[in-house]
């Protein structure tokens, strides 16, 4: 019999996390519910000699068409092993079909939907799950699915935008390095054997682009060291929470990417929560799943610490203008959902304000990052064509005299 690890919180509040066989995730969850406990997670225990390989990732296109034709099929009242058993056929992608073939079998073993789909993180996000156990519970399977494959379907045309507007500065980026790279390294040095020929004496520009070249030259595997040390410790802090959590306070101060960032996160946010209360979960659970799936580390324990004052029952609005983090106009549509009882509508207005903010922005980011671009390109070539220019003019001089 497996042994799961749970936590979960008991009728006074307190918060209990311990480890119990059980025969399914979803035998165990349902004892826990008999037993009066809410915000049950549930997680299979592996012991340290197991080593966990890190599972690839199934795509969100695969995931949001999986998630429009179960609930089409629920709505039309066919079982939904049957569903399965009719997705699975039809699907292409391998890593979707061994996902799909683990879920059946998940199900006959006793899980419920939402325990078996919780078994695949790989392609079910936390607020996914947690939108799936609310349906579950109120018997609105159908319509959450549909919501579940609108979100994802939203957050994939606002990463494709943000990932096609950034494209070509990053391109242009990278070949204004390789460009600096081959220049001190390749064709500089030829110049330093021709300028040396000739015994000539150099410019002041051209002494300095020569400097930087034999810097470069001898201490090009340092630089290269450099550069890799600088990523390794930046992946390195990406998989520690602290280091992350400085990182993120780091990238949020930066001019102008700091502004993209928030609004990108603010979009993320108010698109989940809405979606997660409207499916019926309550506020306190949507505040957990919603602070899992942020993806800045800031926002993720500014939510936490608002769930917290949420429980207590000091609302929504007043805890999230505590934390800083929230901009006034956000304050004031979150104030006027809890006053007026339309909070997912109001989160889901939100959504869409920061949505548009953040197309704006990346347009106006991109705008000036390619000028930028441009101009230190010029500048770095005209750097190099007067050294090289007037070096050569200056031998030139010292030969017609000599």
């Amino acid at each position: 019999m497996p042994t799961f690890r749970y936590t979960a919180v008991d009728l006074t509040g307190a918060k209990k996390s311990a480890k119990q066989d059980a025969p399914s995730a979803g035998a165990l969850q349902l004892e826990l519910l008999e037993q009066g406990f809410l915000d049950i997670k549930i997680k299979e225990f592996s012991s340290w000699m197991k080593i966990e390989i890190t599972k690839k990732k199934v795509p969100r296109k695969e995931v949001m068409h999986f998630s429009r034709q179960v609930g089409v099929f629920i709505q039309a009242g066919i079982p939904i092993m049957e569903s399965l058993d009719v997705i699975l056929g039809e699907t292409t992608d391998k890593q979707m079909k061994k996902v799909l073939t683990e879920i059946i079998m998940s199900l006959k073993a006793g899980d419920t939907f939402a325990t078996a789909c919780a078994r695949h993180p790989e392609a079910f996000p936390n607020y996914y799950i947690g939108i799936l156990r609310s349906a579950e519970l109120t018997g609105t399977l159908d319509t959450s699915l549909a919501q579940l494959s609108e979100y994802m379907e939203r957050d994939a045309e606002a990463r494709g935008t943000l990932t096609s507007a950034l494209i070509y500065p990053a391109v242009v980026a990278g070949m204004s390095v390789v460009t600096v790279f081959i220049l001190v390294l390749f064709v500089m040095p030829r110049f330093v054997v021709f300028f040396k020929s000739f015994n000539a004496k150099l410019p002041l520009p051209t002494r300095m682009l020569l400097s930087v070249s034999a810097v470069f030259s001898h201490w090009w595997l340092v630089a290269v060291a450099v550069i890799f040390g600088f990523f390794a410790l930046i992946f390195f802090m990406r998989r520690n929470s602290a280091g992350r959590y400085l990182l993120d306070q780091t990238f949020l101060r930066i001019p102008v990417i700091g502004g993209l960032i928030q609004t990108a996160v603010l979009e993320r946010i108010c698109r989940v929560l809405s979606t997660l209360v409207k499916s019926g979960v309550s506020l306190p659970e949507a505040m957990t799943v919603t602070s899992q799936s942020a993806s800045n580390t800031v926002y993720s324990r500014a939510l936490n610490v608002v769930r917290e004052q949420v429980m207590q029952g000091q609302g929504l609005a007043g805890p999230l203008s505590l934390s800083g983090l929230f901009p006034g106009a956000a304050l004031q549509m979150f104030r006027v959902g809890e006053e007026s009882g339309t909070l997912d509508q109001q989160l889901n207005i939100a959504a869409k304000f920061y949505g548009r903010e953040l197309e704006v922005k990346v347009k106006r980011f991109t705008g000036l990052f390619e000028p930028i671009l441009i101009v230190a390109m010029g500048l770095m070539v005209g750097f190099v064509a007067i050294a090289l220019i007037s070096a050569m003019y200056g031998i030139y001089k010292q030969v017609k005299v000599g």
